[in-house]
C-alpha cells in the first residue's frame, strides 16, 4: 500500500481526489490539508465522503507531516505550488501538481500570462507534462509531474493528433470551449454564484486566457482560445476548428481512431460528444469532421472537468509514476442520468 498526501484537499479537486482514492486498491490517504478548514472532519465539509473517511480531518499545512510519503498531490490555486515544491520534493517520493505552476517550459511566459515571475523556474524542466495518452513515456520515470487542466486536456486530445500527423495547419487554430461552474473552484465569487450562472451562458478571458500558451505548447500550434461558462456543475465541451494541410482530402476521424486505439479512457466515435456522457468518469469523448463546403476541419471533445480534466488525470499520472496499474481507481463509466 502506498501512502499519499493531498495538499489543498478541501477544494473541489482535492475532494475529487479523496473520492477517487477511496476506491483505489493501492493508495492510503495519510494526510489531507486544507488551511481554511483545518480541524474540521472531511465528512463535515463533504458529506459524500463521510462513509469512507469517518476519522479523517483536514489539517493545516506542515511540511514535516509529509516526510516519507510515497506521493503528494498538490491541489492548490496557481502560484502556491511553486512556493512549496523546492522543500517538499526533498521529503516525498513523487509529486503530482494539479495547478499550472510547472506546466510551461518557458519561464518568460509566466509574467505575460500569469502576471508574475516564476519563483522556482529552475525546476520547470524537471516536471513531466501529465497527459498520459500523449506523454506517457515522459511521465513513467518522472518524480515530478504537472497535470494539465480541463480546457487544455480537451483541446490537446482533440487537436494534437492532427498536428502530429500533419493533417492540419499549425496556425490559426480556433478552440471554443464551455465549462461547468465547478471549474471556478469552491471559493465563492460573484461570477460563480448560482444566481449569476443559472440561465446564463457567457464568454470570458477574451484573447488573453492564461491557458492559451499551455495549449500551444502541448498541441504544437497557434491557438485562438475562447472559454465560456455554462450553467452546469461539471463538464467541458470543446469545439475546435482548423484548416487542413496538404492537397489530400482529410479524414480526421481516422487520425483520432488510429492514435487512440487501445486507450481505455478515450472514446472516438461518429456521435457528437456530450458532457453528460462523461459525468463522473475519467473518459474523453471525441469526434471529428471535414466540411467540404467551407474547407474546415472540426473536432469536438467532452470530458468531466473534475475527473479527466483534473483529479482523475492526476491519479492516472500517480499510478504511472508509482508503477501501479494505470487505470486503478479510475471510473470508466459515468453517472447517468
Amino acid at each position: 500500500m502506498k501512502r499519499i498526501g493531498i495538499v489543498g484537499a478541501s477544494g473541489y479537486t482535492g475532494a475529487e481526489l479523496l473520492r477517487l482514492c477511496a476506491h483505489h486498491p493501492d493508495l492510503e490517504v495519510a494526510v489531507a490539508t486544507g488551511d481554511t478548514q483545518a480541524g474540521k472532519p472531511v465528512g463535515g465539509l463533504y458529506p459524500s465522503l463521510a462513509a469512507r473517511y469517518p476519522d479523517l480531518s483536514f489539517t493545516a499545512y506542515e511540511p514535516t507531516v509529509f516526510d516519507g510519503l510515497d506521493l503528494v498531490f498538490l491541489a492548490l490555486p496557481h502560484g502556491e505550488s511553486q512556493q512549496l515544491v523546492p522543500d517538499l520534493r526533498k521529503r516525498v517520493g513523487k509529486i503530482v501538481d494539479l495547478a499550472a505552476d510547472f506546466r510551461l517550459r518557458d519561464a518568460s511566459l509566466y509574467p505575460r500570462w500569469y502576471g508574475e515571475e516564476h519563483t522556482a523556474a529552475d525546476l520547470l524542466g524537471e516536471f513531466a507534462f501529465g497527459l498520459p495518452e500523449l506523454f506517457r513515456d515522459d511521465i513513467r520515470p518522472a518524480d515530478l509531474v504537472a497535470a494539465p487542466g480541463c480546457y487544455v486536456t480537451a483541446a490537446t486530445l482533440a487537436l494534437a493528433p492532427l498536428v502530429r500527423s500533419g493533417a492540419i495547419e499549425a496556425s490559426g487554430v480556433i478552440v471554443d470551449a464551455a465549462s461547468g461552474a465547478s471549474g471556478a473552484g469552491r471559493a465563492p465569487r460573484p461570477t460563480s454564484h448560482f444566481g449569476t450562472v443559472n440561465e446564463d451562458f457567457t464568454a470570458y478571458g477574451l484573447l488573453d486566457h492564461r491557458h492559451t500558451p499551455e495549449m500551444e505548447q502541448a498541441i504544437g500550434a497557434q491557438i485562438l482560445f475562447t472559454p465560456h461558462l455554462a450553467p452546469m456543475t461539471r463538464g467541458i465541451l470543446a469545439t475546435c476548428y482548423a484548416r487542413p494541410a496538404g492537397e489530400a482530402t482529410p479524414d480526421p476521424l481516422s487520425v483520432l481512431r488510429d492514435l487512440y486505439a487501445g486507450e481505455r479512457f478515450i472514446v472516438v466515435s461518429e456521435a457528437s460528444p456530450s458532457t453528460k456522457a462523461t459525468y463522473g468518469s475519467n473518459c474523453v469523448h471525441l469526434t471529428a469532421r471535414y466540411d467540404v463546403r467551407t474547407g474546415w476541419i472540426i473536432v469536438l471533445a467532452a470530458l468531466d472537468n473534475l475527473v479527466k480534466g483534473a483529479s482523475g488525470q492526476a491519479l492516472q499520472c500517480a499510478n504511472l509514476v508509482l508503477g501501479l496499474e494505470e487505470g486503478a481507481g479510475l471510473p470508466l463509466v459515468g453517472v447517468y442520468p
